[in-house]
């Protein structure tokens, strides 16, 4: 596990904690360590989840499909990120999203309940951690939030902007990298591609914006 330290050191789920008890720590939590490949999925929809995941290397990201196989992506989540956790702490009995590795990716997993109840080595890390871990899924309630701003627009051109004003706000520039391609933009949005191709070709006439591939730079900030 030592050879994961240096990521696991970045995940806000062990901030404050040293390296010398993050053997033991591991240990205590169950971790689990599974690689998987491009597309395949790490946790279907219907699934309980219990776990909570870390991705030490490549990309995940959590798909809502509807009754009629519209695609939407919930969340991307990146090395050193969790995934999972207000699922497994909420103990539901069966996941609303379908996880999915979208690249090659390694993810380690631990035992939601290992951290929310106390074990018998009474731990000292244990009152950290699940700090952490509320503070965490706070964090990531906003970030939802966030996708519901940009998605409750009306139009493609509103949900576009909004969400690119977002990054350039996050980024501190209005020049940055977004972390999809066009299909997966489109079904972050919750949009058709060729309809987000169209308002994308509109803006950068207009002047508003220019841009090559993921990488945007916003002109005027306008979105009407």
């Amino acid at each position: 596990m030592e050879n994961y330290f240096e990521i696991l050191q970045k995940c806000s789920l062990f901030h404050g904690i040293i390296d010398e008890n993050l053997t033991t720590m591991l240990n205590c939590f169950g971790a689990n360590v599974v690689t998987y490949k491009k597309k395949e999925t790490i946790l279907a929809e219907g699934e309980s989840p219990k776990y909570i995941g870390i991705v030490l290397s490549g990309k995940v990201q959590m798909i809502q499909i509807d009754y009629f196989g519209n695609r939407s992506i919930v969340a991307t989540i990146t090395s050193s990120e969790l995934f999972g956790e207000s699922f497994a702490c909420a103990n539901i009995k069966a996941l609303p999203v379908n996880i999915i590795a979208a690249e090659d990716t390694k993810v380690m997993f631990i035992d939601c309940m290992r951290i929310t109840q106390s074990c018998s080595n009474a731990c000292i890390f244990h009152n950290q951690i699940i700090y952490n871990l509320m503070k965490g899924i706070a964090t990531k309630n906003l970030m939802f939030h966030q996708k519901i701003e940009v998605t409750s627009k009306r139009t493609t051109r509103e949900k576009l902007m909004t969400y690119l004003l977002l990054q350039a706000k996050k980024q501190n520039s209005n020049q940055f990298y977004i972390s999809y391609d066009r299909q997966e933009l489109a079904d972050y949005l919750e949009v058709d591609r060729s309809g987000l191709s169209a308002e994308i070709s509109k803006l950068k006439k207009e002047g508003i914006l220019d841009s090559k591939k993921n990488l945007f730079i916003l002109l005027k900030d306008t979105i009407s």
